[in-house]
């Protein structure tokens, strides 16, 4: 088997990223011969990044249009990578836009069974994250993208009627010409499928931890802080951590930025919480963070597919304070969950956890357990294997 992975880097780079990086290192340990095909957003510019978003992605055919936009002569695009490694299978994650559906559909049509891997609702969703004033939102579904036009989720009226209109149109070429879909959590698959993802070609894939992302045993009766992590933006509801951490007396670390930052440095000042914001932490740093932590907590108010934070702090043994959001409670439980935006809720288990290092320690070794038996490398490289097999691979 030959495995050619699509992948359009995003300007800022996240969990999926981190798929990506780990599904390399899976195939490479199996001895699968395989390569990386991959552009990346920085590169385009906004011109450049919305004229593929209009004509379905760039490829080999569109040489002088790829050549402009590159700054160099063309690479002759998906189809003659899949020739040159003769692949069998081409697994794409992201894909806009500079690769695009007709990056798949020239894949298909160079003879290999193309994959998509979705690892949030871009299919529909302008801004991928399926969120909107801090809340769910799908209102996009199928080939209606309108609402994210008229609500100009984008933030720019031009860039939203591109994306609205990209969406709309290349969509059939996805659905032609994909063979199967994976998502990394069973609640995702069921809200892709009723956003408009064939339910028939839709697959679960969970994430995996390497061996070596997996401590000998918990440390978190020992921590010294709740931390949280990620992208510092209204859909992930810091203000409700800030919040509980002020209601519970519990030290909060963040980490991370975004255009939410200011605001909520100024709602720990005002409240008084005990929050030190870290700014962004190089992702090589984050595993001495979890060394330390007491406990994760993850406020998110948007609906989460399967976020690489509660993985990781599993790995470590960690105890996960979370909110009822997506695939999340199919990772630690829903035992550990408390309702999106209820700060009180939060501060409380919070709270008890603050306060009790002995159940810190066993609800550490709880999810370690879970992570080490449902997010191996191994099982993770059967499921994909099996999930080629039933594309056809």
């Amino acid at each position: 088997m030959r495995v050619l992975l699509l992948h359009n880097r995003y300007r800022l780079e996240g969990g999926e990223e981190r798929a990506l990086e780990l599904q390399l290192r899976a195939l490479a340990n199996a001895g699968i011969e395989h390569r990386l095909f991959e552009r990346r957003s920085a590169e385009a510019g906004r011109v450049g990044a919305a004229m593929a978003m209009l004509g379905g992605g760039f490829d080999g055919a569109d040489g002088p249009a790829l050549a402009t936009l590159r700054g160099g002569p063309t690479d002759g695009g998906v189809a003659a990578a899949v020739r040159e490694l003769g692949a069998d299978i081409v697994h794409a994650h992201n894909m806009q836009p500079l690769i695009g559906p007709r990056g798949l559909a020239a894949a298909r049509e160079a003879g290999a069974r193309v994959v998509l891997h979705l690892h949030n609702a871009r299919l529909f969703c302008a801004i991928g994250v399926a969120a909107r004033d801090g809340a769910p939102c799908f209102r996009c579904r199928g080939r209606n993208t309108l609402p994210g036009l008229v609500l100009n989720c984008r933030g720019s009226l031009p860039e939203a009627a591109v994306y609205a209109a990209g969406l709309a149109a290349h969509q059939p070429l996805v659905f032609e010409s994909v063979a199967r879909f994976a998502t990394p959590s069973r609640w995702a698959a069921g809200q892709l499928a009723l956003l408009g993802v064939p339910a028939e070609r839709l697959d679960v894939l969970p994430h995996y931890l390497p061996a070596s992302e997996l401590v000998s045993g918990s440390a978190a009766h020992q921590g010294r802080y709740a931390l949280a992590a990620g992208r510092l933006s209204p859909e992930k509801g810091y203000d409700t951590a800030i919040e509980a951490a002020a209601q519970a007396g519990v030290p909060l670390w963040i980490a991370g930025d975004g255009p939410a930052e200011a605001e909520l440095e100024r709602l720990a000042r005002e409240r008084g919480a005990p929050v030190r914001m870290l700014g962004r932490v190089p992702r090589d740093e984050m595993p001495g963070l979890l060394e330390g932590a007491a406990m994760l907590v993850l406020s998110s108010r948007c609906h989460e597919f399967s976020p690489f934070s509660v993985l990781e702090a599993m790995g470590a043994g960690v105890p996960v304070v979370a909110t009822r959001s997506g695939g999340v409670s199919e990772l630690i439980g829903a035992e550990r969950c408390v309702p999106r935006g209820d700060a009180t809720a939060m501060a409380g288990r919070m709270r008890t956890l603050w306060g009790d290092p002995g159940r810190r320690r066993e609800e550490g070794e709880a999810l370690l357990a879970r992570a080490k038996e449902n997010h191996s490398e191994e099982r993770y490289l059967r499921d994909l294997l099996a999930f080629y097999s039933r594309a056809g691979g």
